[in-house]
């Protein structure tokens, strides 16, 4: 009898044993999470956007006349002085080349006008010869007045004569020297390219001076070429004289005032880079994003606070990542934001509570990238779900993952 209860209680128990085997593989395992521990800290809140570094003041160097450029003989890098360093220098240009029928209407001229020197060359002869007459007769008259032979008008007349002849050699001169001139303008006019020795005529070049101390940014002009009035020929600028000109939201633009402190990474040298806004433009533009989205940007403009030789590498038109602060908090309740979602109008996370996934509401202030403020719903200590899976629903027992190492 005792064997057959012991019996009895043997199979109880397997069986016992069976259904309890089968209830656990039937019940879920535990969903295995990333979680987070809330806690307190200070928070700050930046707007983040790429931005430009830009010679504050470029100078375009200009020609100042007209002529023929030669090469310049600088290049971009190179450093120049204020109105020493000669950033190009302009020649005159070559007389145009001339057809057959103009040269011949010019040959023309030139002859003309050689003997208009001609007839001037002689009427000076003759002006000249015409003032020994009237010397001379002006020595006889004064003879003859001396011993009372003629009247003193007479004497008058011989002075007077003579006044005349002088004034129409000194026309006759002026003539000539009017008639040469024009001969020397019509072989002037008769010059082909390479006639003209520049050198010999002491008419070499124009230098044209830096008008800052710099360095040269850009070559506009660089090889030898015929270059008009107001021409642009080089672009100079001053390195240490540098901004970031960042390209910012105009939703972003609207948190953000003059004096504003930033941080500048990304830009090619070790640390970050301290700087403040000194200017947000009035106007905003619109500019279409990688994407094909319509943005209307504002411009942001912010000065290095940082010595120059801790950023000298920083070069013209250069690319930098801009952090300006919005807002900084020194002791906040803060989630990560990997921990929130949405669900309608309100920001949710899971909560874990004795092994459990609790869905939980929570009102949020300021965030960034990394956390956001918790003004109610979290508290200092809580755990939370870092990216909750579809997997995580309320109520549902979770484990934390263990890490990779």
């Amino acid at each position: 009898m005792l064997v057959t209860w012991i019996k009895r209680i043997v199979a109880v128990l397997v069986l016992l044993l069976v259904v309890f085997g089968i209830v656990y593989a039937l019940m879920p395992a535990p969903v295995g999470v990333d979680i987070a521990t809330i806690g307190r800290g200070p928070l700050e809140v930046t707007v983040d956007e790429e931005g430009v570094a830009e010679i504050r003041d470029v100078f375009r160097v200009s020609a100042p006349i007209a002529g023929k450029l030669n090469r310049i003989p600088l290049h971009v890098g190179e450093e120049v002085v204020k109105d020493k360093t000669a950033v190009a220098s302009i020649q005159p240009v070559e007389p145009s080349l001339l057809d057959a029928r103009t040269q011949r209407e010019l040959q023309a001229a030139v002859d003309a006008a050689k003997a208009a020197v001609g007839l001037a060359e002689a009427q000076l002869k003759s002006a000249e010869a015409s003032e020994r007459l009237a010397a001379s007769d002006l020595d006889r008259a004064k003879q003859l007045a001396e011993t009372g032979a003629i009247s003193a008008r007479a004497l008058e007349k011989a002075v007077t004569d003579l006044d005349t002849a002088h004034a129409a050699v000194e026309q006759a001169r002026a003539n000539l020297a009017l008639r040469q001139s024009e001969l020397a303008s019509a072989e002037a006019r008769l010059f082909q390219p390479g006639d003209i020795d520049k050198g010999a005529d002491g008419n070499c070049c124009v230098p044209v001076l830096s008008p800052i101390d710099g360095v040269v940014l850009t070559l506009l002009a660089e090889s030898e070429q015929v270059v008009a009035a107001g021409a642009p020929l080089v672009e100079v600028g001053d390195p240490r004289n540098m901004e970031v000109v960042v390209h910012l939201l105009s939703s972003d633009a609207v948190e953000i005032r003059p004096g504003a402190t930033a941080t500048l990474t990304e830009w090619g040298g070790e640390g970050e880079l301290n700087a403040h806004v000194r200017r947000i433009d009035p106007a905003a533009y619109t500019k279409v994003s990688a994407l094909g989205i319509e943005e209307q940007r504002v411009d942001a403009t912010l000065d290095i606070a940082d010595p120059y030789e801790k950023w000298e590498g920083l070069g013209h038109q250069y690319r930098v990542m801009a952090h300006i602060r919005t807002w900084r908090g020194g002791d906040v309740v803060q989630v990560p934001v990997g921990a929130l979602f949405r669900r309608g109008a309100d920001w949710q996370v899971f909560r874990v509570v004795g092994g459990k996934a609790v869905l939980t509401k929570v009102l949020l202030g300021h965030r960034n990238n990394r956390s956001a403020e918790v003004l109610s719903g979290l508290g200092e200590g809580d755990t939370v779900v870092l990216h909750p899976s579809d997997r995580v629903v309320d109520g549902v027992s979770v484990t934390a993952r263990e890490n990779e190492s």
